[in-house]
């Protein structure tokens, strides 16, 4: 047998969040190994259209930039067509789009006594707009995707590819919405794993550690400083390898459950983490 990705090349790849952090290092990834892939975003064209200029560039005709809303069908739907009409039926699905929101972030770690006369700062204190946001957008903004657009590898087979968190496992204080969200990705994920299994169709997931984006820099780093703030000391304090993650380093892992190679795994969530979760503090 010979063991390589080469079976990468030529499938078509849809990427929601196309143009986040996570999302782009992983539709350059994709292209690289020879993989068609439409960036999908929602608002932010310019960036989109800008990743896709860069891959095309290297790689002719790889990329498209699609818009679409993870959280409506039509805009999911319009989507797909578009794909089709480029470059064929959908193989791969990366649910890359999520993120976490301030107004789902409470201020207090932990709620004392002396707290009691102003529970603002506490779980009592979120706005359930905010909450029900982050839960929609990644764990509804994985769901709808999968619903429309996995629709494509009936009777073909493909890969979906649903990108969790660390935060699933040992969830974090301070953002119970995002927690509770990447959990239910999980459970989803082996859910659909098992739903999926005799259509052929395997479905996976990364849960990443902690690794610097747009949604949680104003958690982790301190605006006018740039220093690390109290937090994000304690996240490198219990990553033993004592860094954050760069982006990059997702991209095996996400090649490897996409590849024929490992063609007999579903219903696994993968932590990329620098041994976060292994560790237990001592």
């Amino acid at each position: 047998m010979k063991y390589s990705m080469d079976d990468i090349k030529g499938k078509v790849c849809a990427v929601t969040g196309g143009g986040g952090v996570i999302g782009s290092v992983f539709c350059e990834g994709l292209a690289d190994a020879g993989a068609k892939v439409a960036v999908f975003y929602n608002s932010n064209k310019q960036k989109a259209d800008a990743l896709v200029e860069k891959i095309n560039s290297a790689y002719p005709g790889s990329a498209i930039s699609v818009q679409a809303n993870v959280l409506d069908k039509d805009s999911l739907l319009n989507a797909k067509k578009t794909i089709n009409e480029k470059y064929g039926k959908l193989d791969v699905l990366v649910n890359c789009a999520g993120g976490n929101h301030p107004k789902a972030t409470t201020q207090l770690e932990f709620l004392t006594e002396k707290d009691l006369n102003d529970i603002s700062k506490s779980f009592f204190g979120l706005e359930l707009e905010g909450f029900r946001n982050v839960f929609d957008l990644n764990f509804m903004g994985t769901v709808l995707p999968t619903m429309i657009l996995a629709e494509d590898m009936l009777g073909r087979g493909g890969v979906i590819v649903n990108i969790s968190s660390m935060n699933s496992y040992k969830p974090l204080t301070k953002i119970p919405a995002y927690s509770a969200a990447k959990a239910a990705v999980n459970n989803l994920t082996e859910w659909l794993a098992v739903h999926f299994a005799k259509a052929n169709i395997r479905v996976n997931a990364i849960a990443p550690g902690f690794f610097l984006t747009d949604q949680n820099r104003f958690l982790l780093v301190d605006k006018e400083t740039e220093q690390l703030t109290e937090r994000g000391k304690k996240i490198i304090n219990g990553t033993p390898m004592g860094r954050f993650g760069e982006p990059e380093e997702l991209v095996g892992t996400l090649l490897y459950l996409v590849s024929d190679i490992s063609k007999f795994v579903t219903g696994v969530v993968i932590p990329v983490d620098g041994g976060f979760n292994a560790y237990s503090g001592v």
